[in-house]
């Protein structure tokens, strides 16, 4: 190993340097390049997710609608029990007093 660098040594190694940090530029374009097909394919798939997100607005809306109307036909079913039953226990109540 020389302990001595010339000139021309120093004009070598700067440009030799310069030609790797040239090939380091060149493959962080590439890399860049990449990021922003991945970017373009990111905002593809937040435009997508952005559809499912409304169809599955659309159908958690739609199921709240169809439980209501459940709900609605187990009150009314509910209730009708009861009046079912409220008459019978009346008619039970008529029976047991025509009868005594």
């Amino acid at each position: 190993m020389r302990e001595t660098w010339t000139d021309a040594r120093l004009s070598d190694f700067a440009d030799h340097t310069d030609q790797r940090f040239d090939g380091v530029d060149r493959r962080f374009e590439a890399v860049e390049h990449r990021f922003d097909v991945i970017d373009q394919r990111f905002k593809a798939v937040e435009q997508r997710l952005g559809a499912v997100e409304q169809r599955l607005g659309a159908v958690e809306h739609r199921m709240d609608e169809g439980f209501r109307a459940l709900n609605a036909r187990f009150d009314a079913f509910q209730r009708g029990l009861f009046q079912v039953g409220g008459g019978i226990i009346v008619a039970l109540i008529g029976l047991i007093a025509t009868q005594l």
